[in-house]
């Protein structure tokens, strides 16, 4: 059974010709999660041959622009090419009222529904219990209220002997230790990594993580597998950020545009 992460953007604020801003899609067991969705997602879906009529959850961290930019162009696109099914959206309350204007100003009327779930930043919530799915929501430590997410999988009764999978992704945050308590031994961690730790002031001062950062929480967090992006456009070379976080923690990867990354099935250990 699937359970894998494709990144589809893994670049800040500013794209580069190499790399998209953010956006990841989760398939579990064949159903297509989009989380984020910057500015040319739906180009990087079609580039990498992904289904994207089958995506009915789509989730945003927060409502800076390399995040959300894309998602109006991907919504009147599904409109465009006819799609009948309902589109599930989570993010801050916000959003709302920015995609209705979007649509008023265009005249566009959805052929389909858009089912908004407003998102709560200081506390994390149960916002998702679909078949062989939960996913739950946390508050992250910006400059604006920021979400993360935990994908955790759920087992039938014929599987109990398997771990189930699971996948935290934690968009834009400074460096804090409050939100281990999140995704403590999560199969894989995706964190944020803007800078190298030479810059660790500038980081700070725009609430962003060092990838030296991102590998301090992966140790202390217990997790399995560490993936650090959302890179500064001012590196054109990565191998130093992948570096410094494997220094700290040896299992980690970097995001890069068209990455796939399966999360494989374990035994359970025994008692």
């Amino acid at each position: 059974m699937t359970f894998s992460v494709t990144v589809l953007g893994s670049n800040s604020a500013i794209p580069t010709l190499q790399r998209n801003p953010s956006a990841h899609l989760l398939n579990a067991n064949e159903r297509l999660f989009l989380i984020d969705c910057a500015e040319g997602t739906q180009l990087q879906l079609r580039r990498y041959k992904i289904h994207f009529q089958r995506i009915k959850h789509i989730f945003i961290s927060h409502l800076h622009g390399d995040h959300f930019y894309g998602l109006i162009g991907f919504l009147t696109s599904l409109h465009l090419l006819g799609r009948k099914d309902d589109m599930h959206l989570y993010a801050h309350p916000e959003l709302q009222q920015i995609i209705d204007l979007q649509l008023a100003a265009s005249r566009t009327t959805l052929r389909y529904s858009l089912i908004f779930h407003p998102l709560l930043s200081d506390r994390k919530e149960l916002i998702l219990e679909a078949e062989r799915l939960k996913v739950f929501t946390f508050p992250l430590l910006h400059s604006i209220p920021t979400n993360g997410f935990l994908f955790l999988e759920q087992h039938s009764s014929t599987q109990r002997n398997r771990q189930p999978r699971s996948y935290a992704y934690c968009a834009d945050t400074i460096y804090t230790e409050d939100i281990i308590q999140y995704f403590r031994g999560v199969d894989l961690l995706y964190h944020e990594a803007t800078f190298l730790h030479n810059m660790v002031d500038s980081a700070h001062e725009k609430f962003h993580s060092t990838a030296l950062e991102a590998a301090t929480i992966a140790v202390k967090a217990g997790v399995k597998r560490l993936l650090i992006g959302h890179f500064s456009a001012r590196y054109d070379e990565l191998q130093p950020l992948l570096d410094e976080a494997r220094a700290v923690f040896p299992d980690t990867e970097l995001a890069e545009d068209g990455k796939k990354i399966d999360i494989c099935l374990s035994e359970n250990n025994p008692l």
